[in-house]
């Protein structure tokens, strides 16, 4: 099993020229990069399922491509789930999987930094 590092050690590890392409840092950046895809982790955070319409209204500014697009990307990383009910009218629910819901933590600690730091 990995040991977790501290930040003072990733710190030094950064300023010490180790961190690479293979960084989990950057990675989880780039995964969770783009305008939009953590306004949705966001929003599915808040229910148990959510479908497209409840998503379109809690992220107003987004078009639907986008927010397709968007959803498409984050169920290709593993990060939502998307169940899709055969029925008049076909009905789609979204939900974070096991790792979206992982992110709740890091979810946490933004929203703790922006307490305290953010008027």
């Amino acid at each position: 099993m990995k040991k977790e590092l501290t930040a003072e050690e990733y710190l030094q590890r950064v300023l010490t020229a180790q961190v690479s392409d293979t960084c989990p840092m950057r990675r989880t950046l780039e995964m969770l990069s783009g305008k939009w895809r953590t306004h949705i982790i966001y929003e599915l955070c808040k229910k148990e399922t959510c479908r497209f319409g409840e998503l379109k209204k809690a992220v107003p500014r987004i078009t639907n491509t986008m927010l397709s697009s968007t959803l498409r990307d984050l169920e290709e990383l593993g990060i939502i789930h998307r169940e899709q009910f055969n029925e008049i009218p076909p009905r789609v629910e979204y939900s974070l999987t096991e790792k979206g819901r992982a992110l709740l933590p890091v979810f946490t600690e933004l929203a703790k930094w922006g307490e305290k730091y953010i008027d």
